[in-house]
């Protein structure tokens, strides 16, 4: 027991030298340790302060080198606006210079506006001064003395205008006429037409003189039936072997043309036999009409028309103007319109097609009221052809007024083709009419002494009295009868209107 009592004491007295050797010796560790740490704080505290004086050193020198920069741009600034301060300085003394020279000039204005307003005022004391022995002199009023001399300016100023106009006429016309002459020339030599040949009477001729006869029928029944479904004049006279178709309306009378020659051909003649033979006339007279207007289409290049406007077109070659054929004077009018404008650069659609539809009117005019250009026109805005080519149909009689340069090649091209030698005729009794009212109009002018129509009515010679008339006046009185001529008459081609002034010297030898 007591043994193990005393290995219980030497047990826990070797747990307590145990405890304490170990206590010792982390005692000794932590001073060590300690020491340790004290060495490390140590050095870093002298890192530190070496670092700071080395940072205060390069902190020095950037102020110093920032102070240099600040003070070298502080010197620049000082530099700058000193010299702004010369520039403004010399600036003041400028404005101040000129100040001094505008009030210097503006003092020289005020006195010389002053001395012009006591020279006006003694002109306009001299004026009436002056008006006053003008008026006691001439024994006229301010009035009209001012008339007088308006009247005498306005002359002056008429003079002067239409010798400029003549002159300038006259130099664009010696150069307009050679260019238009090559042109017209060119158009017209690219298109052949034929003379005027047709009239109102068709004459046909019969195989024998019996069928005379039988076209009367007994008591002339034939012929009245003849003429009532026709609606033609069927004139049997002692001509032989023949006889003749008249009415206005050429379709009409082609119709019935066709119509007794198939009588003929046949030799039965009675009124239900002339009724057949008249609607198969018709039929074929449709079909011909179609056929006219779709090769007039054809011949000028054309293909994209209306089947109406095919239509009226072909029934056209049953019309005449003057005796012109129309179809024929239309596709005329469109070749030399396209030839025109080919010389002058201008596409050629346009013109060629205003020129070919221009007297599309005439193929209604007797069924519609009104003007065949208004109509045509009309017509063309319903096929809905472009605006540009119904006016060159409105437009080719001066009814509207002119707007585009096709309209204008569209009526050229339309006088060129009626006005060409031998395009067109009219009756004795039209051209005895109209030359003897052309000569009406030259003659009503005041001076004129004596007047010629001349060359079938295509020139007018008046002469005027010398004592009256002036050069100047003889030009405004040959414009005048001009536009007069061309308002009241419808002509052909063109008239040429020569006023002639000429002063004689008579002297007699005794």
């Amino acid at each position: 027991m007591l043994a193990a009592i005393i290995g219980v004491v030497a047990l826990a007295f070797g747990v307590g030298i145990g405890f304490l050797v170990r206590k010792t010796i982390a005692q000794s560790q932590a001073q060590s340790a300690e020491a340790r740490a004290q060495k490390v704080v140590l050095a870093a505290e002298r890192e530190a302060e070496k670092l700071a004086r080395e940072a205060l050193v390069e902190v020095k020198d950037e102020i110093s080198a920032m102070r240099r920069e600040a003070e070298e741009d502080v010197r620049t600034r000082r530099e700058e606006v000193k010299r702004q301060e010369q520039r403004l300085t010399q600036k003041d003394e400028s404005l101040e210079r000129k100040l001094s020279e505008a009030e210097r000039r503006a003092e020289e204005l005020d006195d010389r506006d002053k001395k012009l307003q006591m020279v006006r005022q003694q002109l306009e004391q001299a004026a009436v001064e002056h008006r006053t022995r003008l008026e006691n002199i001439a024994r006229m009023t301010t009035q009209e003395a001012k008339e007088v001399l308006m009247a005498q300016v306005v002359d002056d100023a008429k003079r002067d205008a239409m010798s400029n106009v003549r002159e300038i006429e006259q130099r664009a016309r010696e150069e307009g006429e050679e260019r238009a002459r090559k042109i017209v020339t060119i158009a017209i030599q690219r298109v052949a037409s034929e003379q005027t040949s047709e009239s109102t009477v068709s004459v046909f001729s019969l195989p024998s003189e019996d069928m005379k006869g039988r076209i009367i029928g007994r008591e002339g029944r034939n012929i009245r039936a003849f003429e009532a479904t026709t609606g033609v004049n069927l004139i049997i006279d002692d001509t032989p072997e023949a006889v003749v178709l008249s009415c206005f309306d050429p379709v009409r009378r082609e119709t019935a043309r066709l119509t007794l020659e198939k009588l003929v051909s046949n030799g039965r003649i009675h009124p239900a036999r002339i009724e057949e033979m008249f609607e198969r006339s018709k039929r074929e007279i449709e079909e011909e009409i179609k056929r006219a207007g779709e090769a007039a289409a054809m011949e000028v290049g054309i293909t994209d028309l209306h089947p109406e406007m095919v239509r009226l077109l072909g029934r056209l070659q049953y019309r005449t103007s003057y005796g012109q054929n129309v179809l024929r004077h239309l596709v005329e009018s469109a070749h030399i319109a396209t030839a025109i404008a080919a010389e002058l650069g201008i596409d050629p659609r346009i013109p060629k097609r205003g020129a070919l539809l221009h007297d599309i009117g005439k193929a209604v005019t007797h069924e519609v009221e009104g003007s065949h250009a208004i109509i045509g026109a009309e017509i063309a805005r319903r096929l809905k052809e472009s605006p540009e080519v119904v006016h060159c149909i409105e437009s080719h009689h001066g009814e509207v007024e002119q707007r585009t340069i096709e309209a204008v090649l569209a009526q050229i091209a339309d006088g060129i083709s009626g006005g060409r030698p031998g395009a067109r005729r009219e009756s004795l009794e039209t051209y005895v009419k109209r030359l003897e009212r052309l000569e009406e109009i030259c003659t009503s002018y005041p001076g004129v002494e004596k007047t010629y129509a001349m060359q079938a009515g295509r020139e007018v010679r008046v002469m005027v009295k010398p004592t009256v008339i002036d050069d100047l006046q003889a030009q405004v009185m040959a414009r005048d009868i001009a536009k007069q001529v061309e308002e009241e008459l419808q002509y052909p081609g063109q008239i040429k209107i020569t006023v002639v002034r000429e002063t004689r010297a008579v002297e007699y030898a005794k």
